[in-house]
């Protein structure tokens, strides 16, 4: 095992510490969002309000990922990333297709439209960010931390 290095946290550096900070304040709004409406309403779009609970713990769990560096935390962060992108895609496409199943929006519906469409671009800027920073590291560096 290595010691790490400062490339390790190369991820929640530069301008990865904007990313992170974005990835915060989403998995605030995510959470209180989800919070408030399960506490007051849930029985009026439970599916909603679930998935935008789910929405806030993908969005910690890449802020946490991304703000470490390292090589799990990196796997942490392209598995939330992709698992967020996947999730505005399909969320995206049914709240458009089947409007009944969506009562209420979630942090995904129309594809983060409620959000300016930052749920949409934000996992893949995270994603090239995690890319393009285990290319700076070098090939050596980016197989260990893959």
């Amino acid at each position: 095992m290595r010691e790490p290095t400062p490339r390790d946290a190369a991820t929640g550096t530069g301008p990865g510490r904007l990313l992170v900070a974005v990835y915060a304040i989403f998995a605030l709004a995510a959470g209180a969002r989800a919070g408030v409406q399960i506490a007051t309403r849930f029985s009026e779009a439970p599916v909603a309000y679930a998935l935008s609970a789910f929405a806030a713990v993908v969005y910690v769990l890449a802020t946490v990922a991304l703000a470490l560096g390292g090589r799990t935390s990196r796997r942490v962060a392209f598995v939330s990333l992709s698992i967020e992108l996947a999730g505005v895609l399909v969320v995206g496409t049914l709240s458009l297709a089947d409007r009944a199943a969506f009562p209420d929006a979630t942090v995904w519906s129309a594809y983060g439209k409620g959000y300016l469409f930052i749920p949409l671009v934000l996992p893949v800027v995270g994603l090239y960010w995690l890319r393009r920073t285990a290319r700076e590291q070098g090939p050596g560096q980016a197989r260990q931390e893959a």
